[in-house]
């Protein structure tokens, strides 16, 4: 089963795409992904229902969020009521060893996304900050990724024993499924797609 595991749509202040679109662009377009999770920005979506358009489309569509620390941004997979009690989703200043402890109390995932990227990367950190400590799975594959940012992040998951996870990063509707993660069994939500993470069994893949 291949997920998108980083796409954003209209909920997030910079995206520009609607659910539905990203769901008639991937039957139109005939994308190979299975499905896909929205990780709006600095926030995690009760409120929307996906699931009409999940069956109409015959489309996974999860929900996670990112979140911004002193190490660049972080995918957050597995987001529960008590999950965003335990940290400020919307702050852009999270401590990242603090969103781990929480995340790993809470039966979620941290993942750092496009590590390779300046600024919003964690490898742009490790010189000044070290290596952080329980970080076990990355994102290696970016579909917004520019130059050699991929290649810093692939190269630093080596270097680090880190696992790689790949998304699209989309913030418009065609950008959806450039990348993504291949999984060898079912992941139907959320919570799935946390033990699937956890069983360390999937790699990414550029579509």
């Amino acid at each position: 089963m291949i997920l998108d595991l980083h796409a954003h749509s209209i909920k997030s202040d910079d995206g520009r795409a609607k659910v539905r679109n990203y769901c008639q662009w991937i039957r139109s377009r005939d994308i190979g992904i299975d499905g896909f999770v929205l990780t709006e920005h600095r926030q995690f979506d009760f409120e929307s229902d996906y699931s009409g358009l999940a069956r109409d489309f015959e489309q996974v569509i999860l929900k996670g969020s990112e979140v911004e620390t002193e190490y660049g941004h972080v995918l957050v997979f597995g987001v529960t009521p008590a999950l965003t009690e335990a940290f400020d989703f919307a702050s852009i200043a999270l401590p990242l060893a603090d969103v781990i402890a929480a995340c790993d109390a809470h039966d979620a995932v941290a993942v750092p996304c496009h590590p390779g990227r300046r600024r919003v990367g964690m490898n742009a950190h490790i010189a000044d900050l070290g290596v952080p400590p329980g970080v076990r799975i990355v994102e290696v594959m970016n579909g917004g990724s520019r130059g050699d940012e991929d290649g810093i992040a692939q190269r630093m998951a080596a270097d680090q024993g880190y696992l790689g996870i790949g998304g699209s990063d989309a913030h418009i509707v065609s950008h959806i499924g450039r990348c993504a993660t291949r999984f060898p069994g079912r992941v139907e939500t959320e919570g799935e797609l946390v033990e699937a993470l956890r069983a360390e069994e999937f790699e990414a893949v550029k579509l």
